[in-house]
């Protein structure tokens, strides 16, 4: 099988190629990167040494695609990830929609000139920010928790958010390009005949991640903690009790071939993969499991909310279990734990990422 990698070089594409690679033996692997973002030229390297046909490209530019030969499949893990993208990180909106709709199209196009199948890894920010800010929350153990007796919205469980939350605007101008490559991808594949498959992320964190204070948070912290550089918790009164589900990107490569390999007409094309209630943490409880590892370090506060800014986003992915048997396999406390070890034969890391 040949399959082409987008934004192969960042963390989550360059953690599925190499673990792809160790469990498919007949796999000849492509990747294209714009290689913007800092430390990606680590990863080129890894991944040339590993056998990976490597291409300079930018998904915005049509003929940029022209160079990646005729493959199976596509796996788009490009994208400018951050919810504050367009809003307060200096990147325009122009500049986001063509890095994370117009470059899906893109990528349609050529699924569609050259039947390969596509593989969307979408984000659990295409869900509603007014609903979710306004859930009924409450502290317990450092963390703010769903509020015991009160009516859910709408697709939200006592696991999680379920695909049956709601999309509707506002979700965020990245989560928009997001829910609206989604959209494109299931027409594509339904009008031109050729499989799709979307799966909403939620936080990917592990070894090797480029970490900010927008994305790659864990990575971010646990570094920022190690390194006694100043940190600080943000909105909802300061006190970092708002919590995040925690999902290890090897952790998806046996749903992925399981999707690859699957040749039925299936119902459910969207679904959630994320950490779940068991590999959620608040950035308190997480600053608690730093100074056991690392010794004290304080935290400063700053109560105001930025925009899209929500309490409690857990991932339910039941029905990725209910229909592909999926769950992930690497515990919150094994994740944290690779970070640190990474951040410890790292001592440089922040400035490879550019976080500071």
């Amino acid at each position: 099988m040949k399959a082409v990698i987008t934004g192969i070089c960042g963390f989550v594409g360059s953690t599925i190629a190499k673990e792809w690679l160790k469990a498919e033996e007949n796999l000849s692997l492509y990747g294209l990167d714009n290689l913007i973002r800092p430390g990606s030229e680590l990863n080129r390297t890894e991944l040339q040494k590993l056998g990976v046909k490597l291409f300079h490209g930018d998904l915005r530019s049509h003929s940029d695609l022209e160079q990646i030969p005729k493959v199976d499949w596509i796996i788009d893990a490009a994208a400018s990830p951050s919810v504050l993208a367009a809003v307060t990180d200096g990147m325009s909106s122009r500049q986001l929609i063509e890095h994370n709709l117009y470059g899906t199209i893109n990528l349609l196009e050529y699924c569609k000139r050259h039947r390969a199948g596509f593989m969307l890894l979408s984000t659990s920010r295409v869900y509603s920010v007014k609903p979710l800010a306004e859930l009924k929350v409450e502290v317990r153990d450092l963390a703010f928790r769903l509020k015991a007796g009160v009516p859910m919205p709408a697709g939200l469980t006592p696991n999680g958010v379920s695909e049956g939350f709601s999309t509707a605007p506002p979700v965020s101008l990245y989560g928009s390009t997001k829910i609206a490559s989604e959209i494109l991808a299931l027409e594509y594949g339904a009008a031109f005949g050729f499989p799709v498959w979307i799966n909403r992320c939620g936080v990917l964190a592990g070894a090797g991640q480029f970490g900010r204070t927008d994305q790659g948070i864990f990575a971010f912290w646990i570094n920022s903690y190690l390194r006694r550089k100043p940190l600080k918790y943000i909105g909802f009164g300061g006190k970092g009790y708002q919590v995040r589900d925690c999902l290890h990107p090897r952790d998806l490569i046996p749903l992925l071939m399981q999707q690859q390999s699957y040749n039925g007409r299936p119902e459910i094309q969207a679904l959630n993969v994320g950490g779940g209630i068991r590999n959620s943490i608040s950035l308190a409880e997480l600053s608690v499991w730093c100074e056991a590892r690392f010794g004290a370090h304080p935290v400063a506060s700053d109560p105001q909310t930025r925009p899209y800014d929500i309490p409690w986003m857990v991932l339910d992915s039941s029905m990725a279990k209910r229909v592909w048997g999926w769950e992930p396999q690497t515990s919150l406390e094994s994740i944290l734990e690779e970070i640190a070890l990474h951040a410890e034969q790292h001592p440089d890391w922040l400035r490879v990422s550019d976080a500071l």
